[in-house]
């Protein structure tokens, strides 16, 4: 490349980039030819078809294409022309109508010569006459300001705050000095039987036993919480619990939705072991690592290790997709998109995929920095293929035991073959052909009868043996892909591509001195290790703001999922800072941190009400009290199961009823999905997208399509009437009455059980009387009946578990 060469390139590059007026584009070595042909060929092109909308008198979306600085300038969706690169220019993009969001003109495309010379023309560096008179420069581009976007709380490196005096946990330490400050008495705390049924439902998702109840109520050693809150974080099914918070963020599902509403039919494997996570403790740094980059980690002969990391990367491909997309490249840069959202919102608390299109209209996050990420995830394979219609990657995952299973049957299968090949040779020698002679095409059917029939019983055995051979498991995962980096999609369109951005990671948090990536990695590993690091200024607070928010129903910052400038921000910003220093102090445990949160007296107190109080912070931001919360969906359903006695406890394991990649329930497809028969907690049943169970839909389930840090709650009649009709409610109040009923004689032991068994106490005088006389009414209603007495159990049962002492934690 000659010195004029790269001098004109250079000089393309930066009026791109918005670093030189327009003028400079087109110097005076611009041929009278290239001119004449703008004169001739485009400007009659852009006075027909474009400038009635796009010219003097009219600039639909700010667009201007009368002059070359309109054009340079852009509107509304940028810059219409890039010169010397029409494969970036709006315009052509526009007028190619390659992209279904941008054809122009909108009644009729251009014909295919005056494409071709508009192509020319930008492909030429858009020679135009003005280029050497007008003085005006181009538009600024918008620009991030990286410095000032550093001095945004959430990207301040944490620190490490000094505890206040007050209170004995550090919790309680800030918290009152934020009280003090408003001239806020926080309540007392509250009665034993509220708060283990609280901690309980908050740790496992199930109701304490009466047996629990009582252990604690008559311990009066100053640690008898604790050891409550010890007891419950060892359980087995804390994991399930905290899993299914994760699972929320994780977006799982165990169909695709979306067109083709396909069975993820190993995704149970990923759900799994995030139970097992969390009920091992795995550090919270250690388990982000594994899901991002699990299959790139070193796990040397462990074949259990390396099958669970694989598992891991489930993470990745979970989200709902467009399989039968016929363009390939968008359906690739769509997932792509919803990988950075989804790691965006749920590991760092921004909205990454706002960057897309654009920069980021409100964080300090460049269009470029969006696609230093995406080349990272690109460049890692997610899809087997993009083919209509297109499957996810899925990983081998086989245990030693499956290897040597499948070494065997490999053994049997060499072993049959082998004495097929020595009878054909046996039999065929026999033949001897005349000197001279070959031996036919179908020798096999000179073969004596009895070697033909011998043979035909082998073949049919090979054929058996092979159909039978064990099938090796899968998991839903990634691994890496073809590795490159990704140009700038403008308008975040894969049609109309800007410039090459070296894979990295956002610059705002990184800094412009970053380390490469090598040329023959994805990136993962690097982007995982940078974000579990313990100096990161987001992964740990994000991670405690989540965790008090399980807790307390609202977070310390209160959009668990938007840490950015549109975020609400912290209510206690040095508390959570100092939660998150202990988090990574402590190995990113996450059960030390619900130890930490639930040993307060902020977690402890009562949720009554004071009216100086409330008027002072309406909003209990500063938790002088206890906020009430209704139960999740999922663990209303399993206290219904526990409290009836017929909760299955078993851990794990697959309950979809279709083949991995079968198809779910659509607009066409029958429906396969079953519910109220299980009688598993509600972790284990599978998550149809497009068809959730009702009881979930009603019950303000996750969407499952996209994350969510924070379910909202509503009170709306439809669960009122689900609790009244429902099937599996009458099925589960049936049994709750017959074993009433068996294990008790008298009325008065029944009631208080089932008082104790739903609200965790026991009915006062006046509750006994009310329900002896609601029995006994009931009863009279239905004299004709011969089993009145279970009918009516039933009915009170049902109307216990339907109230608002079930259903609210308090």
């Amino acid at each position: 490349m000659n010195t004029t060469c790269l001098f004109h390139y250079a000089i393309i590059i930066a009026i791109i980039l918005g670093h030189v007026p327009t003028q400079v584009m087109s110097d005076d070595k611009t041929s009278d030819q290239e001119i004449q042909f703008f004169e001739t060929s485009i400007r009659p092109l852009l006075l027909k078809h474009c400038t009635d909308c796009h010219g003097a008198d009219s600039q639909e979306s700010d667009l201007r294409l009368d002059s070359l600085s309109g054009m340079l300038n852009g509107g509304k969706a940028g810059p219409a022309l890039l010169p010397g690169k029409p494969e970036g220019s709006l315009i052509v993009t526009a007028v190619s109508y390659r992209d279904n969001d941008l054809k122009m003109p909108p009644d009729e495309k251009l014909s295919k010569q005056e494409i071709a010379d508009l192509t020319r023309w930008v492909q030429m560096g858009a020679p135009h006459p003005d280029a050497g008179l007008e003085m005006s420069s181009r538009r600024p581009t918008q620009h991030i300001d990286i410095v000032e976007g550093r001095k945004h709380w959430a990207f301040r490196p944490v620190k490490k705050p000094e505890v206040p005096s007050q209170g004995n946990n550090p919790v309680d330490a800030f918290i009152s000095r934020s009280q003090q400050l408003q001239g806020i008495l926080p309540l007392g705390p509250a009665d034993k039987r509220t708060l283990i049924r609280r901690a309980t439902f908050d740790l496992i998702g199930l109701p304490p036993t009466i047996e629990e109840i009582e252990n604690f109520v008559n311990d009066n050693s100053a640690d008898a919480f604790e050891k409550v809150v010890d007891r419950l974080l060892d359980s087995p099914h804390y994991g399930e619990r905290q899993g299914r918070h994760w699972l929320d963020i994780a977006r799982y599902a165990d169909s695709n939705g979306l067109d083709e509403n396909v069975a993820h039919g190993n995704a149970w494997r990923y759900r799994d072991y995030v139970v097992e996570s969390f009920n091992q403790d795995k550090p919270y740094n250690e388990f982000l690592r594994e899901q991002l980059a699990g299959d790139l980690l070193e796990s040397g002969d462990d074949y259990e290790l390396r099958n669970e990391r694989l598992i891991a990367t489930g993470y990745l491909v979970l989200g709902p997709k467009v399989l039968a997309e016929v363009d390939g490249n968008k359906m690739e840069m769509d997932i792509v998109d919803e990988q950075l959202d989804t790691i965006g919102r749920g590991l760092m608390g921004l909205t990454l995929g706002c960057a897309r299109c654009h920069d980021h209209k409100f964080d300090p996050i460049g269009n470029d920095d969006y696609y230093g990420l995406a080349g990272i995830f690109k460049s890692t394979r997610a899809m087997e293929t993009f083919e209509k219609v297109a499957r996810w990657n899925e990983n081998p995952i086989p245990t030693t035991a499956d290897i040597a299973q499948k070494e065997q049957h490999t053994a049997k299968v060499s072993t049959k073959q082998e004495e097929i090949s020595t009878l054909i040779a046996s039999a065929t020698n026999d033949l001897k052909p005349p000197t001279g002679e070959t031996l036919p095409a179908d020798v096999e059917k000179r073969f004596p009868e009895e070697t033909q029939t011998q043979l035909k019983l082998l073949r049919e055995e090979l054929k058996t043996l092979e159909s039978n051979a064990p099938v090796m498991p899968t998991a839903m995962g990634v691994k890496e892909g073809t590795i490159a980096d990704t140009a700038i999609h403008l308008r975040g369109s894969h049609l109309t591509l800007g410039n090459v951005v070296p894979r990295r990671f956002p610059r705002v948090l990184a800094g412009d001195q970053q380390p490469e990536i090598s040329d023959n990695r994805s990136g993962r590993l690097e982007f995982a290790n940078w974000l579990t690091d313990g100096d990161h200024p987001l992964t740990a607070r994000v991670m405690v703001n989540r965790i008090w928010n399980w807790h307390f129903g609202t977070g310390l910052v209160p959009t668990v999922d938007n840490f950015g400038l549109q975020g609400t921000p912290p209510t206690h910003p040095e508390l959570l800072d100092w939660l998150a220093n202990r988090f990574v102090e402590e190995g990113w445990s996450v059960k030390a941190m619900h130890r930490q949160i639930m040993l307060s007296d902020a977690y402890q107190r009562s949720s009554g009400f004071d009216s100086q109080n409330a008027e002072t912070d309406p909003g209990n931001l500063t938790y002088w009290k206890f906020n009430i919360r209704r139960l999740k969906a999922e663990s209303l359903r399993d206290a219904m199961l526990a409290v009836s006695g017929t909760l299955d406890p078993e851990l794990g394991g697959n309950l979809l009823e279709v083949k991995n990649r079968d198809y779910l329930f659509n607009q066409t497809s029958q429906d396969k999905s079953t519910y109220n028969d299980i009688r598993r907690r509600s972790l284990y049943l599978p998550v149809i997208r497009n068809h959730l169970y009702d009881l979930f839909q009603l019950f303000d389930y996750t969407d499952a399509s996209v994350l969510n840090g924070k379910r909202e709650t509503s009170t709306i009649a439809p669960q009122a009437l689900l609790l009244m009709n429902s099937e599996l409610i009458t099925d589960l109040t049936i049994s709750m009455a017959q074993d009433l009923l068996s294990q008790h004689t008298s009325n008065e032991d029944r009631i208080e059980e089932l008082y104790l068994r739903s609200y965790g106490r026991a009915p006062d005088e006046q509750e006994v009387e009310r329900v002896v006389q609601f029995l006994s009414q009931f009863e009279k209603l239905t004299a004709t009946n011969d089993e009145a007495e279970a009918h009516a159990w039933q009915a009170l049962c049902q109307s216990i578990v339907s109230s608002s002492e079930f259903l609210y934690i308090r």
